[in-house]
């Protein structure tokens, strides 16, 4: 009994203590120049003029005339001055901004390293200590700047960001916001001169700011939010509420006539809900690569291939059992409806798999999980 008081009266702190902290929004994009800054210096006139005590606590321009227009006629807070190996740099005066409280602060660059010597080794824990002060902020990240998609952006671009923002940073937001652009347009504005110096235009469409790189980077923006407003649905609406977020699984084999239909369809599926959705292949023992053809193996990877074309995140496991491995994949990922292809057994084969079927539906009733069968 004890306990269960302390666990109530920990829950109730917490509450307590969220309801002081600051509001936290981030604006994402998929790279420099589409327009993060620049929407955030709107928010920051149409808030002030809402009536909100709004301070520019660090906004950096880059130069770029439209950028630098926005900022007449905001509030600032002074930077901090700091020398640092025989230069004088410009840092946030984090210390001024908790001691003047404004309601919101606007606070660019969320992944900048700051100047050793300083409070915090990274801007983003400032933002941290600024919400826990009960002061809102507005802050903006490019995608290539999240801690786990580290590895991806390589893969994407060839480059090593140094600069990363943990995803938690991420997950304490209570609105993401994408801002996005098509490829040709952001290179339009590379081109003519609105993201970077002319001397750096060349450079950077060699390297960057290539269509195909670009349309990859935008896909991992466009998913992390996503994700962002799952997590927030999750966490915000009550327990036993109705609404379900739909998430689709194909599971497929080495038929690979069969596994292609199943892939395509449930795509389509996936479409029409506006759902995430993958597709589960089970390696058996009987189905090790040492033991089938490599025709069939060739097949298998043809269609994982196109499942990733089509946006499905592809999972390969290895089981005794297809059947536990579906339903713990299920459960892992919150999988609200799985999709399977028509069983095609003769009579014999009905017999002998009817009760592992069987089981199959069970389990997935007891979950809640629906079970669609694709001809």
């Amino acid at each position: 009994m004890e306990n269960d008081r302390d666990q109530s009266a920990e829950h109730f702190l917490r509450l307590i203590q969220a309801s002081r902290r600051g509001k936290f929004k981030i604006y994402i994009g998929m790279s420099a120049g589409v327009g993060k800054t620049y929407r955030m210096l709107q928010e920051a006139h149409a808030l002030l003029r809402g009536g909100i005590d709004v301070k520019i606590g660090y906004v950096e321009t880059h130069n770029r005339a439209e950028t630098q227009a926005l900022i007449a006629g905001l509030p600032m807070i002074p930077r901090r001055k700091v020398f640092y190996k025989g230069r004088e740099l410009e840092e946030m005066d984090l210390q001024t901004i908790l001691n003047g409280h404004p309601e919101l602060v606007i606070v660019d660059e969320l992944a900048h390293t700051n100047i050793p010597g300083s409070k915090n080794e990274k801007r983003w824990q400032d933002v941290l200590d600024i919400l826990d002060a009960g002061i809102n902020v507005v802050s903006a990240v490019n995608i290539q700047h999240i801690e786990s998609l580290y590895d991806e952006v390589h893969d994407i671009t060839g480059i090593e960001v140094a600069e990363r923002v943990p995803d938690r940073v991420l997950q304490a937001a209570d609105e993401v916001v994408n801002i996005d652009l098509p490829a040709d347009e952001l290179i339009t504005r590379l081109k003519e001169g609105k993201i970077y110096e002319p001397a750096k235009v060349e450079t950077a469409l060699r390297n960057f700011f290539q269509a195909e790189k670009i349309l990859q980077l935008r896909e991992l923006a466009l998913k992390e939010v996503v994700t962002a407003v799952e997590r927030k649905v999750e966490t915000t609406l009550p327990v036993n509420t109705q609404f379900r977020h739909e998430r689709l699984m194909a599971s497929i084999s080495t038929n690979h006539v069969v596994a292609r239909r199943v892939i395509r369809k449930t795509a389509r599926l996936a479409a029409y809900y506006q759902a995430r959705w993958c597709v589960l292949y089970v390696q058996t023992p009987a189905e090790d690569p040492n033991r089938i053809k490599l025709d069939v193996q060739r097949h298998l990877i043809n269609n994982l291939k196109l499942a990733t074309e089509l946006g499905a995140e592809v999972i390969r496991v290895k089981n005794t059992s297809i059947f536990n491995a579906l339903v713990e994949e299920c459960e892992k990922r919150k999988i609200t409806t799985v999709c399977i292809g028509k069983p095609r057994f003769n009579l014999f084969q009905v017999i002998l798999r009817t009760h592992a079927f069987n089981r199959l539906l069970t389990m997935l009733s007891e979950s809640d999980i629906d079970l669609v069968i694709l001809s």
